[in-house]
C-alpha cells in the first residue's frame, strides 16, 4: 500500500513539473507571438509610410524652385490663361461616395460603417488641421497671386485622405476598387495646378500629409471600441441622389 501511495505521489509530482513546464512554454510562445505581431505591425506602418514621406520630401525639395515655376508656366500655356473649372471641388469627395456605395452593395470592408465614418472624420480633422496650420505659417503666394494660402494644397490633402481611407477599408477584399480612389485624388491635384491655384510642391506635400495621417490613424485606431451601432442590424446608411441634390440616407429602427 505504501508503495502504491509513493507511486501516486511521484506521478502527481511529475505531472506538476510537466504542467508547469508546458505553461511556461505556452507563455513564452504567446510572448514571442505578440512580439512578432508587434514587429510586423511596425514594419507594416513603416512600409505604408514610404510613399507619403517620399511625396512630402520631393514636394519640399521642389518648393519655390525654378522647376515648379517653369512647370506652372508650361501648364498655363497648354490650357490657356483663361482656363478655369470647378471639377476639383467635387472630385475630392468621390472616394467617400465609393466607400459608402460599396457598403450599400454589400462589399466586404475592414470595418463597420460607423468605424469607417469615425476614422474618416478623425483623419480629415487631423490632416486638414496640419494643412491649414502650414498655410497660415508659410504664407506662400498662389500662382494666381490671389492670396498666401498656396502651400500645401488643402483640396489635395482632403482628396488623398479620403482615398487612403477607401484603400484601408477594401485593400484586403477588393484591391483594385480600394486603390481606385487615388485616381480621383490625383486628378484633383492636377486640376488644382491647371486652375492656377497651386504649384506642384503644394500638391505633393498635400497628398503626402493626407496619406500619412490616414495610415497613422488606421495603425493606432483611436476610439477603437466606440461604436454604438455595431450590434444593431436595423440600420442602413448610404449616399443618395434625388432631383439634382446630393445627400445621405440614414435609417435606424428601434
Amino acid at each position: 500500500m505504501k508503495i502504491i501511495l509513493k507511486f501516486l505521489i511521484c506521478i502527481v509530482f511529475f505531472n506538476t513539473i510537466v504542467f508547469n513546464a508546458q505553461t511556461t512554454d505556452i507563455q513564452k510562445d504567446t510572448l514571442e507571438l505578440a512580439s512578432a505581431v508587434k514587429i510586423k505591425k511596425q514594419r507594416t506602418l513603416l512600409h505604408k509610410s514610404i510613399v507619403p514621406l517620399s511625396l512630402i520630401g520631393v514636394g519640399l525639395a521642389a518648393n519655390n524652385s525654378q522647376f515648379e515655376k517653369n512647370l506652372n508656366n508650361d501648364l498655363r500655356d497648354a490650357v490657356g490663361n483663361n482656363f478655369q473649372t470647378s471639377v476639383d471641388d467635387y472630385l475630392l469627395f468621390v472616394p467617400i461616395v465609393q466607400m459608402y456605395a460599396a457598403d450599400a452593395f454589400g462589399m466586404k470592408a475592414k470595418n463597420h460603417w460607423f468605424d469607417q465614418t469615425k476614422y474618416l472624420f478623425i483623419s480629415n480633422v487631423i490632416s486638414t488641421g496640419i494643412s491649414e496650420l502650414l498655410k497660415s505659417t508659410i504664407t506662400k503666394t498662389r500662382p494666381d497671386t490671389s492670396d498666401g494660402n498656396s502651400f500645401p494644397s488643402g483640396h489635395t490633402t482632403i482628396a488623398f485622405t479620403n482615398a487612403a481611407v477607401l484603400q484601408n477599408e477594401f485593400q484586403e477584399t477588393s484591391p483594385v476598387y480600394a486603390y481606385s480612389g487615388y485616381a480621383f485624388a490625383t486628378t484633383t491635384g492636377v486640376f488644382r495646378m491647371l486652375n492656377n491655384r497651386h504649384y506642384v510642391s503644394d500638391v505633393l506635400v498635400g497628398a503626402g500629409i493626407g496619406i500619412l495621417v490616414t495610415q497613422l490613424v488606421y495603425h493606432f485606431e483611436p476610439l477603437k471600441k466606440f461604436n454604438p451601432f455595431k450590434k444593431s442590424k436595423d440600420i442602413s446608411f448610404f449616399p443618395q441622389y434625388k432631383e439634382n441634390t446630393y445627400g445621405f440616407h440614414f435609417k435606424y429602427e428601434l
